[in-house]
């Protein structure tokens, strides 16, 4: 019997776009004749499953199934393909773990945990792992530049705490640049978070539940043309992303051991793809996102490729472990 497999894709932030192409991805590489798969998009206006058509059919939010022809289709586990949010902060694993169904993502506190930047710092720190100095604000608080700026120095980055995809995100150089950027931050999230500036080499490491064992797949250096790894420059070719990164054999010990260290600390499951930046050879430990791109050309499957497994391998073996 074929197991019936839900992509979930869209979601209700700045990143639906970017999440229907992974989403398409992996429906594309799943092994049809192990899976059934069903691309389903979860948007603020709809919940509907698609068929090979693309003709519409709704989900029951009851159980998450969905009636095509005379037959109910009911789900045997949820690849989430989902970037922001209700995927990737824990909110729609929530309601699957409700209804009991399984996913391929870590269980929603986790999800929830890591979506929070600035909550994702406060767990690392306490045990050791670097970090930029930071300032947290919620929408409403009084700013005062000069603290800041006397705290995190400049440049610094402002960026909106719940969001990913650099959406948001500004490299602030000057005091007058500050209340521009922090704006734009509050458009994107009521919270926000401003760091310090990392003067190093950044580096993008994935660390995956692979056959039963936590692994660090090759690193990726990040080399942008803009001012940082903006948008631009993560989906519009400003960047070069070379895997496996040009850093010394010592650098890439620290980086795997640190990189594994934080997935356990975060007691985290399925996909992860943490940024650093390297001082002085240490690294310093900047995010996690728990569902990383998943297109051909994102870092996490061109890490995967270096490490010699498929995409189709990578998607399967999500699936296997989260139906454990």
């Amino acid at each position: 019997m074929k197991q019936n497999i839900a992509i979930v894709m869209g979601g209700y932030s700045s990143e639906v776009n970017i999440s229907l192409t992974s989403g398409n991805v992996v429906y594309n590489h799943l092994n049809k004749e192990k899976y059934n798969p069903y691309r389903v998009h979860i948007l603020k206006e709809k919940w509907v499953a698609l068929d090979d058509n693309n003709q519409e059919y709704p989900i029951n939010k009851n159980d998450f199934s969905f009636v095509l022809g005379d037959k109910k289709i009911n789900f045997d586990c949820v690849f989430n393909a989902i970037h922001g949010a209700p995927g990737e902060n824990g909110t729609l694993l929530a309601y699957f773990k409700l209804i009991n169904l399984k996913h391929t993502s870590a269980p929603f506190y986790q999800m929830a945990l890591t979506f929070n930047k600035r909550d994702t710092l406060s767990v690392v720190k306490e045990y050791g792992i670097k970090t930029a100095v930071s300032i947290y604000l919620n929408e409403g608080d009084v700013i005062d530049l000069d603290t800041i700026i006397n705290k995190v120095g400049l440049p610094c980055f402002v960026k909106p705490n719940n969001a990913g995809s650099s959406y948001g995100i500004s490299k602030v150089h000057t005091k007058e640049n500050m209340m521009p950027a922090l704006e734009k931050a509050y458009k994107e999230d009521s919270e926000i978070l401003i760091e310090s500036f990392l003067d190093g080499p950044e580096v993008s490491v994935g660390v995956i539940q692979y056959k039963g064992e936590t692994k660090v797949l090759p690193i990726t250096e990040i080399v942008t043309e803009n001012d940082f790894f903006d948008y631009e420059a993560k989906y519009e070719g400003k960047s070069q992303e070379i895997t496996p990164a040009r850093i010394s054999a010592e650098e890439k010990l620290k980086v795997e051991a640190i990189a594994i260290k934080v997935y356990q600390i975060l007691n985290m499951s399925g996909f992860s793809r943490s940024e650093y930046i390297l001082v002085k050879g240490e690294p310093h430990f900047l995010e996690m996102n728990t569902v990383p791109g998943l297109t051909e050309e994102s870092i996490l499957p061109q890490q995967a490729k270096v490490a010699g497994i498929s995409l189709e391998e990578l998607f399967d073996n999500a699936i296997q472990a989260a139906l454990l």
